[in-house]
């Protein structure tokens, strides 16, 4: 059997990969996305048909965590997807390149790239938080997912520095060089989070070993296993639906310079930032004398969400005296503090019904998340473009898209309530 619980610097350890697979990401849906529609010229539709290829294979999450299930061992499953990732991204990185000299050789050369990317990401991530689950303690699971998804902000923060400052001037050399040498880093990082992780040999089965298809109508026509994939569905939709239009939103309508909406983003993840440390705080040291259950975070967090941006669509028709800043940080602030428990929720359920199955649940439930990141970066800015052209106004437009937002989080906020259990956790503090 495995280890019973893992102690903070085992999850913390754990977090490692996390960094590592925010790190190779942030290099093909950032700095590649710019050098293809900067450098190279090329239509900006062309990245963002790539990284759709990577949210495209995202319906295999389900197949990878059952296979993991099966053979009762995720590590594998871990390192295989983060050197998966890792080549999938070097060869990004050469097709970029290629596309200078020949944009068709070039873009041929990033399709499979791309999809390897995803492969990597689906593989590596979704058996991550299988093991994560199947091994943390349930009264940290909300601390456990702040405390990880922090670490995935920080692999982003110091790729982007370090990344950057390399880079210039760029050339296509530097672009592989750097693929490269940050991939290499990132499989070593994966490499130390894992060693050890699962001491005590496979975890299998009866249930674990049925056929794919039968262990997904199995989790399907469990209740709350369905309702949590909507909820996750629902809430990442809306998340991500103001990510593409939040700085347009500030141009258009509140006339700001870049400078000025990028320090708007820039209150928005320091909002997220200080949800998702509130959260880590409630579950270890504030435990024993202000702990906060999950549920009332992510119902909470739906309801400030929607709130906010509810807020946000009134301001839009009052600008440029609305409380702008304040209204962004209030929305990231809750934003943070829903989705880091709501990742240590999906944990709790994916060790719910047939042992052995946190992989497959995982699975489902990041498959859900993935779609809903992707369903919301490229709607948002078709119905933020809609509503604009047919309502002949910028403030209209956009109030009417933060208007949906703000209803699909209130939906989220119900959805969780029928999902999420009614009993508080048992209070203990880190490491016991």
């Amino acid at each position: 059997m495995l280890t019973p619980h893992l102690t903070w610097p085992g999850i913390l350890r754990l977090g490692l990969v996390q960094i590592a697979l925010a790190a190779i990401v942030s290099l093909t849906t950032s700095t590649m996305n710019r050098v293809m529609t900067v450098e190279l010229a090329l239509p900006a539709i062309l990245p963002g048909l790539l990284v759709s290829l990577y949210y495209g294979t995202q319906f295999l999450r389900p197949h990878f965590g059952h296979s993991a299930d099966q053979g009762g061992r995720r590590t594998p499953w871990i390192i295989g997807g983060v050197v998966t990732l890792a080549v999938g991204a070097i060869c990004a990185a050469l097709s970029v390149g290629l596309m200078g000299q020949s944009p068709a050789w070039g873009i041929a050369a990033a399709v499979p790239s791309f999809v390897l990317i995803g492969l990597g990401i689906g593989a590596g991530g979704t058996n991550l938080l299988a093991l994560l689950a199947a091994r943390v303690n349930p009264a940290h699971e909300g601390a456990a997912g702040s405390a990880i998804w922090i670490m995935m902000i920080f692999g982003l923060v110091v790729t982007a520095i370090t990344a950057g400052a390399l880079l210039d001037p760029y050339t296509p050399t530097r672009l592989v060089m750097v693929t490269a040498g940050v991939s290499a880093v990132a499989i070593l990082l994966a490499l130390i989070g894992v060693a050890g992780q699962e001491r005590g040999g496979k975890v299998t089965s009866q249930r674990a070993a049925q056929p794919f298809r039968a262990a997904l109508r199995e989790i399907w026509s469990d209740p709350r296993a369905r309702v949590f994939t909507l909820f996750v569905l629902a809430s990442m939709t809306a998340y991500n639906l103001q990510d593409l239009i939040l700085e347009p939103f500030a141009g258009h309508v509140f006339g700001m310079t870049v400078g000025e909406s990028t320090a708007l983003s820039g209150q928005h993840h320091a909002g997220a930032l200080i949800g998702m440390l509130l959260v880590l705080a409630s579950g270890t040291v504030l435990a024993r004398y202000l702990h906060v259950p999950l549920r009332v975070w992510i119902v909470g967090g739906c309801l400030l969400s929607g709130a906010s941006l509810a807020a946000l669509s009134f301001g839009a028709q009052h600008a440029p005296d609305w409380p702008l800043g304040l209204n962004i940080f209030a929305l990231g602030l809750a934003n943070g503090a829903f989705a880091v428990a709501a990742i240590g929720a999906m944990m709790g359920l994916s060790r719910e019904g047939s042992s052995a199955r946190e992989g497959a649940r995982m699975g489902v439930f990041g498959a859900a998340q993935a779609f809903g990141f992707g369903i919301g970066s490229f709607g948002g800015t078709v119905l933020a473009d809609l509503a604009r052209h047919l309502m002949q106004s910028d403030a209209a437009g956009y109030a009417a898209v933060f208007a949906l937002e703000s209803a699909l989080f209130l939906i989220a906020a119900a959805l969780a309530l029928r999902v999420t259990a009614a009993t508080p956790q048992p209070i203990l503090m880190p490491g016991e």
